[in-house]
């Protein structure tokens, strides 16, 4: 590794795949597909949930903050990814390298409690139908959401500031696609195993916590609904759960793989699969996956298409 005359480097060098130089090309290609489809998904979800009175619910206000959470998840990555693997320059900036470190983290980190919190809404929705809306209401769920991102705010900005304080010896390459908090443990030099147990203690909370509440409140559900007589009824609650329950799958398998362990005993291509995984195709999926399994927001959105491109 490159040495300088500083802890701190000017600006790193992400490595990415240099040592497999023929996956660049299909990965650009690939981010320069995925990214417009994950704004445009995105911001469809958002609009649809805004004009359309039918979807004004707990459930719906719950994933409009989702959609904007990922937009701006994968905003703070791939716009560099594409600049470095377009370009012959692989570098980033250390000031650029910290506040995608921080970005990363607290859209990361919120993303995981958001989660927790809309599998808590469907629990209420089918366990608790009579009480829903008194539950639910718009007051609370403006508090729910608002803890939801200062916890992961929180959370973020604690554990980045302690990374960010580590010895890096002039080590100015990093092995890997961004800047991410295990990836820059990895790189410091020191006695670094403090940091990669309190990660670890941390990530529980952030991590297996929520992941424990989803799994919780999915339980009560199963058994809520086998309870339900008629075979709508159970398809109906069956089919506002599915798709959650594929997102949680899609975004808490790499996460809880790259983040549950220490960082010293991860392979070297797993944390850049795992943050394509996490950071790309997740928030890309999402929208597609709500959409193409919701009547409502199917309904919704075809309404929203109509009323623009139809003939004047």
């Amino acid at each position: 590794m490159a040495l300088i005359n500083k802890s701190h480097p000017e600006e790193f060098i992400l490595l990415g795949f240099a040592h497999r130089p023929w996956l660049e090309l299909p990965l650009f290609i690939i981010l320069l597909i995925t990214y417009p489809m994950a704004m445009i998904g995105n911001i469809a979800i958002i609009l649809v949930s805004k004009l359309d009175t039918h979807l004004h619910s707990p459930m719906y206000f719950f994933l409009t903050n989702l959609s904007f959470l990922d937009m701006c998840y994968t905003t703070s990555i791939v716009p560099q990814m594409l600049f470095n693997l377009g370009t012959s320059k692989k570098t980033i900036s250390y000031l650029g390298c910290i506040v995608q470190l921080y970005f990363f983290s607290i859209m990361g980190s919120t993303e995981c409690l958001l989660l927790a919190l809309m599998s808590f809404d469907r629990y209420v929705a089918i366990c608790r139908p009579l009480h829903y809306t008194l539950i639910m209401n718009q007051r609370v769920c403006i508090l729910l959401v608002s803890i939801v991102w200062l916890t992961g705010m929180i959370y973020a900005i604690s554990e980045a500031s302690v990374t960010v304080k580590l010895p890096l010896c002039g080590i100015n390459k990093l092995d890997h696609l961004l800047c991410e908090i295990p990836v820059l443990i990895k790189a410091a030099c020191g006695e670094k195993e403090a940091n990669e147990l309190t990660l670890s203690v941390v990530c529980i909370f952030i991590v297996a916590v929520p992941l424990c509440l989803i799994l919780a409140s999915y339980a009560s559900i199963v058994r809520a609904i086998f309870k339900i007589k008629s075979y709508e009824g159970r398809k109906k609650a069956f089919g506002t759960c599915s798709s959650h329950l594929i997102v949680v799958s899609l975004f808490y398998g790499p996460v809880i793989s790259m983040y549950l362990q220490p960082p010293s005993s991860t392979s070297r291509d797993q944390p850049k699969f795992m943050a394509l995984f996490y950071g790309v195709v997740t928030p890309t999926l999402n929208p597609f996956i709500y959409t193409l399994r919701n009547k409502d927001v199917k309904g919704a959105l075809g309404k929203v298409m109509w009323s623009i491109f139809r003939p004047k």
